[in-house]
């Protein structure tokens, strides 16, 4: 089906004559007959008010098969529209299970935060007040069987430690990496330092919390904006994701750099420092903020539409 055909065919739905329609898009009547017999063809402003006349979409008027798209002049062929109503609905589907995901990761953090300081204010009283005594963890001021032992077991693999709290067996040779980090840092840590090293990792967990809020903040407003827009490629989206790949980049590389400050404090090996996958995690980010301003650059220059006329709602 032509475009004059659709346009014919929208006009006489609506009972309008050609004067009428030409009166409110401000041409001539001739301009209307010679759209409707395939003569000429509306430029794109033009086109734009025919569907806000008509409550209609670009395909609409321009059949989804584009079987008369090289008839349209370049500024037309640049701006119909890019993707099919099946692979719109795919699109703004995912966009919004992503938002929902989003809100909720929010709600779970916005819970976390107040439990993490909490901890930031109990830590210091409660590392005060147990000592390490022949490899037995004691609680000052509890009973005599509040205690926590770290015992060695004989097993096929030889010697391994256990970690019991008053009988019951909490880690075995599955931790025992785990078990001997606990060790040293009770055996070769004074108190002071135990505390400035738990207080210094919650609060880098806080603001690692911190950080991911914000980013699911955005990723919130980005996807329920492209759900509900007629193109992903906005300046508001391109903020967005530039935004988020900053946030990003400084909550991969937070606990990186307090486990080096942990490692200096507590004279320990944590085997922590940047790997591969976080690299390309970055990179990964960079990289899609970069294809969103790309997005955005092409469509503001070919004033084209991702989506074409649909509607917020839909």
């Amino acid at each position: 089906m032509k475009f004059g055909e659709n346009l014919y065919n929208l006009r006489k739905s609506a009972k309008m004559s050609q004067e009428k329609l030409a009166e409110k898009i401000g041409v001539s009547r001739q301009s209307v007959s010679k759209w409707e017999n395939g003569e000429s063809y509306p430029e794109m402003e033009k086109i734009m008010k025919l569907c806000d006349i008509f409550h209609c979409k670009i395909n609409d008027l321009v059949h989804e098969n584009m079987v008369d798209i090289d008839s349209l002049d370049e500024e037309i062929k640049m701006s119909v529209v890019k993707f099919k109503e099946e692979k719109q609905k795919k699109v703004k589907g995912i966009s919004k299970a992503i938002y929902v995901l989003s809100r909720i990761g929010k709600i779970i953090i916005t819970i976390a935060i107040p439990i993490i300081v909490f901890l930031l204010i109990v830590t210091p009283i409660f590392i005060s007040n147990i000592e390490l005594k022949d490899n037995t963890i004691v609680f000052k001021g509890a009973r005599i069987d509040d205690k926590i032992t770290i015992t060695e077991e004989k097993s096929n693999d030889g010697v391994t430690l256990q970690l019991k709290a008053n009988g019951v067996l909490i880690a075995d040779e599955r931790n025992q990496d785990t078990i001997l980090q606990i060790k040293s840092v009770l055996e070769n840590n004074s108190k002071l330092e135990i505390i400035s090293f738990l207080e210094l990792g919650f609060t880098c967990l806080l603001i690692c919390l911190v950080l991911y809020r914000m980013v699911l903040n955005r990723l919130e407003k980005l996807f329920i904006n492209i759900n509900q827009g007629d193109t992903p490629f906005t300046l508001e989206n391109v903020t967005y994701i530039k935004q988020i790949a900053k946030l990003m980049i400084i909550a991969l590389a937070l606990p990186t750099c307090g486990g080096l400050i942990f490692e200096k404090i507590l004279r320990t090996d944590l085997d922590v420092g940047f790997e591969l996958f976080d690299i390309i995690q970055i990179l990964f980010l960079f990289g899609i903020s970069y294809i969103f301003e790309y997005g955005y650059e092409l469509q503001k220059d070919t004033k084209a539409k991702m989506y074409g006329e649909v509607s917020g709602n839909e």
